[in-house]
């Protein structure tokens, strides 16, 4: 598939599917959105559609950058009555489906079978990077699906990605996908516990992390992350996800783990510390936030005073 002649439907506008479509939008590339509030698709610069299906109707690729499975599988499949409301039910042969939510891949497999049915494809293509790296072209996409189908996307890809990963089959990026953010996860609560545990024995912070960023402890967290929170910034502006994505994306690892038989002892522990900061009222704020409700059930702890 080429963009010649090619229009694209981009159904989800949030934080990063908005980024994602003003991007395309930008590079020339013809995309409508959809968003039940049209307000919110238009902010991005793109024109809305009246409905997922009617977004369907006048496109070739439909785009999903939605908070989860549930979700892309209303969308697709609709509200289950007679209307017909579901972007599956007027799916025409093909037309394919590109799939950037961080999504379960037993329901990607389902779902690309359904499309099949219809004589369409479907590539889940979940992209990792956060939302700040959407406007340089930065991020990296995992691609599951048929090969041929994911190296013919390069016009739809190429404005927002750097790499460009094939994985496998269906469901092959959303595993990948997964698989990566469960480890983001771990590093992030983990340096957390570390940088509160420094506090609490006396010792400064930023010292702690000058140290461990030469040290066998570096990872993503004190590379990107707890740099700019020893001075009190969160990366809130940056975009990144919240703590109840968070949550969903170590809740989706250890759902992977038990399907495949994955021996799990820290993911339980992840899975916890971000409940936690959910609890403790954190779970609409930036994932990084958890360093704080570790730092309160320290006793009100906090890295940067």
């Amino acid at each position: 598939m080429t963009d010649a002649g090619r229009r694209v439907g981009l159904i989800g506008v949030g934080n990063m599917g908005g980024r994602i479509g003003q991007r395309l939008h930008e590079s020339g590339v013809d995309i409508v959105g959809y968003h039940r509030d049209a307000a919110k698709v238009e902010r991005w610069g793109l024109t809305a559609a009246g409905s997922p299906r009617a977004l369907a109707d006048q496109v070739d690729v439909i785009a999903l950058c939605l908070p989860d499975s549930p979700v892309v599988e209303s969308v697709l499949l609709g509200s289950g009555d007679s209307d017909g409301d579901g972007v599956l039910d007027g799916l025409r042969p093909g037309q394919l489906i590109v799939d950037f939510t961080s999504a379960l891949p037993a329901s990607t497999v389902r779902l690309a079978a359904l499309a099949a049915d219809k004589g369409a494809g479907y590539v889940d293509a979940p992209v990792s990077g956060g939302a700040r790296s959407v406007a340089g072209g930065k991020l990296t996409i995992m691609a599951g699906g048929d090969e041929a189908t994911v190296a013919g996307l390069g016009w739809l890809f190429a404005p927002i990605a750097a790499a460009v990963h094939y994985m496998g089959g269906p469901g092959a990026g959303h595993t990948t996908k997964i698989l990566n953010n469960f480890l983001s996860a771990i590093s992030l609560a983990a340096t957390s516990e570390a940088m509160v545990g420094a506090k609490l024995a006396g010792i400064d912070p930023a010292k702690f992390l000058e140290v461990v960023s030469t040290s066998s402890g570096r990872n993503y967290a004190t590379e990107t992350r707890f740099p700019a929170i020893v001075r009190g910034d969160y990366l809130e502006s940056a975009g990144g996800i919240t703590v109840d994505l968070m949550v969903k994306d170590v809740a989706s690892f250890l759902s992977v783990a038990a399907e495949l038989d994955i021996p799990s002892y820290t993911g339980p522990g992840a899975l916890a510390a971000f409940k936690t900061a959910v609890a403790l009222g954190y779970g609409a704020r930036i994932n990084n936030r958890v360093v704080d409700a570790i730092g309160d059930v320290a006793g009100g702890i906090r890295i940067k005073e």
